[in-house]
């Protein structure tokens, strides 16, 4: 296709784009990292529990990259979903991030060294830029 030229960050997502996977019960943390990702142009899917979005990954649905709120508790926390996602697609990108003060942020890092960090969720295109990182961090 003549006059176009690609774009560094584009999707390895192909023909779906880049799909990004939200995991996190608070609704307005959601709607706000929704935003975010959409106003990016990036396709996003928000699920309310860490199961569910283990559910999503188990079935083999394209994801380029999960954001999981750090706040995200019950039986598949923040912590068991980031793990279990490594487990399930070993070259997922993964982004935790938080918009709250989360002093297990960096703890909950240490067991994947890969997974990048957004401590002020809130802050305006944080979480998108994020994404953007791990995009262009690690080839597909």
């Amino acid at each position: 296709m003549a006059g176009r030229t690609s774009d560094p960050l584009a999707s390895p997502g192909g023909c779906y784009g880049v799909q990004v996977l939200i995991a996190g019960q608070r609704k307005p943390w959601r709607d706000e990292v929704i935003g975010q990702i959409r106003r990016a142009g990036f396709r996003a899917t928000s699920c309310d529990s860490g199961v569910d979005a283990l559910t999503v990954l188990v079935l083999g649905l394209p994801v380029d990259v999960l954001v999981v709120d750090a706040a995200l508790v019950g039986e598949v926390c923040c912590s068991k979903i980031a793990v279990e996602a490594r487990a399930l697609r070993p070259n997922l990108r993964i982004v935790l991030a938080s918009d709250v003060a989360c002093p297990s942020l960096a703890a909950i890092a240490d067991g994947l060294p890969d997974a990048l960090l957004v401590a002020d969720a809130a802050r305006e295109d944080a979480v998108a830029q994020t994404v953007r990182e791990a995009l262009s961090g690690r080839p597909h």
